[in-house]
């Protein structure tokens, strides 16, 4: 781990609910996925509550996800 070799920790914070939803339309609209924005709003908060956190590292995997099924590459 990174800890045990090198002393770094690395953290994922919680963070609210806006900020969370914020972070998931910058990335949407980033990588231009189209989505409906109340879909990609329940889909994303789904997500979220099934991993357990809210956090920028859950964003980016909800995205990674979306993209998938989308069928686009996130270049």
């Amino acid at each position: 781990s990174l800890s045990d070799r090198f002393g770094l920790w690395l953290g994922f914070h919680k963070c609210s609910q806006d900020e969370y939803l914020e972070m998931i339309r910058a990335y949407a609209d980033y990588f231009k996925l189209s989505c409906p924005e109340e879909e990609l709003r329940s889909q994303a908060l789904e997500w979220a509550t099934t991993r357990g956190a809210r956090s920028g590292r859950v964003a980016w995997q909800f995205i990674q996800d979306l993209a998938g099924r989308l069928g686009k590459r996130l270049d």
